[in-house]
């Protein structure tokens, strides 16, 4: 999907209801003073009435409010935040894990390189609206999917989704969806039993204590794909998968906190979650989106890569297919670097001791007991658990020490170019390594890792070019998804491969973590 769209492409969008562009703009018009999603049912509206904006808080700002009928903020994220790498892009990736509400505008600006002016300038000049009114429209998104999808109080609710006051949550929910929170609650409900069907985006809680929701998505979705990956990595005691959910442990801002990913009968994603602080749920949203990469545009990806005919094939046998990505930067690079030179059972069998031996043991969480270890603790004990080549050791440790310390940073909204730079020159950090993480952990969609052993025998079985010059230069034409071809590749690898070492510092023998 390119990232400018003209007026006409837009309108034909809104004409045709393509569900595929929900989320990735809203549709303004005058004449009523409400935004849609693309996919509206209602009727289309005259070109002279309307106006489209790149997100729902630059509708806002214009003085629009959300439709009663299709809610707008329903929709699933846009895939352009990851396609992105400039500034807005970072910006909305970080206002979507909560940096806003924890840190502010100035703390935003400081992690992007502006003052707060400058920022708010170039957010609204780019998307219509600056760092407050996006992270407000976000809360709001939040909120309406916590009333509609769980009994949680409104005043928990309020606070599970940012507000710092029920007075703002209440204001908030007037403005954009036009009734107040009560009545959104009712009136989604009241629609859902009338139709024999639960809402679109949320479901009852259905275990004491926890919150359960539905994660809405673009079609379709290799599910079975994503969670044989996680199965393959799973660290026991931290993460529990299966054919069909995923489950783990994480460190957020207010506490330790649990989640589940399932997909049920009818191939809808449930996020169950437990969390220490209410306030944690916005941002653990997000990275379970991420992980799952539920903000993809599928049909952009599999048009595009199935117009070569040598993917073509792979995409019919796995439409949908995602990147999984991360859901703490820090823990990516860990993983990935333990990975290197040895096999995926290898990598999880050293992480499982890593785990084990540094990790925080937390309750209340069934069978997942373990928080990944800090930096800090590996950068001061790891070298008592961490096996293997010394150099990787070494690599392992300084890593860790320079995020405890602050020396390297690793975000989602770090700047694709300059996270590279810092990480290769980083001992022990190599290309794919780099540009491994850069895939997962900024969910950038055009990365390819032409050293990596198990996409180079994807290549080879799928007749592409295999050497890393060739497979670089042929892959130029799969260009911005060039990170969903190697994702294919990796599945069409065969079963057993070759084993070659390589020094720690390059590319490690296959895929990992």
């Amino acid at each position: 999907m390119s990232i400018a769209m003209t007026f006409d492409e837009r309108y034909r969008a809104i004409d045709s209801r393509d569900v595929r562009f929900d989320g990735q703009f809203v549709t303004a018009v005058r004449s009523t003073g409400i935004y849609c999603r693309p996919s509206c049912p209602a009727r289309t509206p005259k070109p002279s009435n309307v106006t489209f904006y790149p997100t729902s808080a630059a509708a806002h700002e214009a003085g629009y409010r959300a439709c009663k009928r299709c809610l707008p903020e329903a929709a699933p994220g846009s895939p352009q935040w990851n396609l992105r790498g400039d500034v807005a892009g970072r910006a909305m990736r970080l206002i979507a894990d909560g940096v806003v509400e924890r840190e502010g505008v100035p703390g935003l600006a400081r992690r992007l390189g502006y003052s707060p002016r400058h920022l708010t300038r170039l957010l609204t000049t780019e998307l219509g609206a600056g760092p407050l009114a996006l992270s407000r429209a976000h809360r709001a998104q939040t909120a309406r999917m916590l009333l509609v999808g769980t009994d949680l109080p409104a005043s928990e609710v309020a606070f599970s989704a940012g507000f710092a006051s029920v007075r703002q949550f209440n204001d908030t929910i007037r403005e954009v969806f036009g009734m107040p929170p009560l009545e959104l609650r009712a009136r989604r409900r009241r629609s859902a039993w009338a139709s024999g069907q639960p809402d679109a985006s949320g479901l009852e809680a259905a275990v004491t204590g926890s919150i359960d929701l539905l994660l809405p998505y673009r079609g379709p979705l290799d599910a079975a794909g994503l969670f044989a990956w996680m199965t393959a990595r799973a660290i026991p005691g931290m993460e529990v998968a299966s054919p069909d959910s995923y489950a783990r442990t994480l460190r957020l801002d207010g506490g330790p906190a649990w989640f589940e990913l399932r997909l049920d009968d009818a191939r809808r994603v449930h996020l169950r979650a437990r969390l220490t602080a209410l306030r944690d749920l916005p941002a653990l949203v997000a990275r379970a989106r991420r992980l799952f990469d539920l903000d993809a545009d599928p049909i952009a990806v599999d048009e595009a890569l199935a117009a070569q005919p040598e993917v073509a094939p792979l995409v019919a046998r796995l439409p949908g297919i995602r990147v999984p990505g991360a859901v703490d930067p820090h823990e990516m690079l860990v993983r990935a670097m333990v990975g290197q030179q040895i096999t995926v059972a290898a990598a999880r069998t050293a992480l499982s001791a890593v785990a084990e031996a540094l990790g925080e043991r937390v309750t209340g969480f069934g069978e997942t007991t373990l928080l990944f270890p800090t930096m800090a603790a590996i950068a001061e004990r790891g070298s008592d658990v961490l096996r293997g080549p010394a150099a990787r050791t070494r690599a392992l440790l300084g890593s860790a020490a320079a995020l405890a310390d602050g020396s390297l940073t690793l975000t989602t909204g770090d700047d694709g170019a300059d996270q590279r730079a810092a990480l290769l020159a980083m001992p022990g950090i190599g290309p794919w390594t780099a540009d491994y993480v850069r895939m997962r952990v900024l969910g950038d969609p055009d990365v390819l890792l032409p050293g990596d052993v198990a996409a180079r025998a994807g290549a080879a079985a799928s007749a592409i070019p295999s050497d890393p010059v060739g497979l670089t230069a042929w892959a130029a034409r799969t260009a911005p998804w060039r990170s969903y071809l190697t994702a294919h590749l990796w599945a069409a690898a065969p079963a057993t491969r070759p084993r070659r070492a390589r020094p720690a510092s390059d590319h490690p023998l296959e895929e990992h973590s």
